[in-house]
């Protein structure tokens, strides 16, 4: 494994093999941020990402070794974003973390943090995610937004992240910290947590995997500003660590010329 690389701002690059070996860096990471929350302040706070390289990190949480090292009974669970589905269907970031992690580990179903993106009125379930957030860390919108022990990401080929697409509205929120986006090339409704409160996380954590995502990672991390077309490089948190851990495949083009 490379490490230490800096990249964009306050950043570490790493680079892995390949999937799975980016599934077990970063189960470690959690488990290492985890306890040192717990100890820290009582409790461990984290957004969770959708994706399959996320799925593979929820199922080796929810086994040993890690399972019983994580505090599940101080640990809240949000989610980064949501498509506008049941929490039942396929495609559900929610269904497919409880299939795989919540179902299987001892996580009070009261620090489960749904969004509820299933309801009609979306800007309505932006506002109530927003003000859930606001009550478990005590915190008051549209003021300075709380920070999560951790936030989990990843990166379309597109280079969205959570449900911040290119071009999109949500790119310009700069108060709240849930918004209701969508996204005509898709033509999809989402919920998403805003750069205000990812930028305020006290680690962020990037999973990337994957040859088709190589040139949008050299273009986010290595290329020219251009955040409207690549919202992940909104994502500059002002006083965290940012990690981007990422597999060979990813990262097969960075170092080359940007196109």
């Amino acid at each position: 494994m490379e490490s230490g690389r800096t990249v964009g701002h306050v950043s570490d690059l790493l680079v892995v093999a390949d999937q799975a070996a980016l599934a077990q860096e970063a189960a470690k990471r959690v488990v290492a941020i985890a306890e040192e929350a717990v100890a820290r302040c009582g409790r461990f706070t984290v957004a969770l990402a959708g994706g399959s390289t996320p799925k593979r990190l929820y199922s080796l949480l929810a086994a040993e070794p890690y399972c019983t090292r994580l505090p599940w009974r101080e640990t809240h669970l949000f989610w980064g974003d949501e498509r506008a589905v049941p929490p039942e269907h396929p495609d559900s970031n929610f269904g497919m973390a409880r299939a795989t992690l919540l179902s299987r580990v001892p996580i009070p179903a009261n620090q489960v943090h749904r969004m509820q993106a299933e309801r009609a009125d979306l800007d309505a379930a932006a506002s109530e995610y927003e003000a859930e957030i606001a009550r478990t860390f005590a915190a008051q919108p549209p003021g300075e937004p709380p920070m999560f022990d951790l936030i989990l990401l990843g990166l379309g080929p597109d280079g969205h992240t959570a449900s911040l697409f290119p071009y999109t509205r949500a790119l310009r929120e700069t108060k709240r910290w849930v918004a209701h986006n969508y996204i005509p090339k898709l033509k999809a409704n989402r919920l998403t947590l805003t750069t205000p409160i990812l930028n305020r996380t006290a680690t962020m954590l990037f999973l990337v995997s994957g040859g088709e995502k190589a040139a949008v990672l050299q273009a986010v991390l290595e290329g020219p500003p251009d955040p409207e077309r690549l919202p992940a490089q909104l994502i500059r948190p002002v006083a965290c660590r940012l990690v981007w851990l990422v597999d060979q495949a990813a990262a097969s083009r960075l170092g080359e010329k940007v196109p």
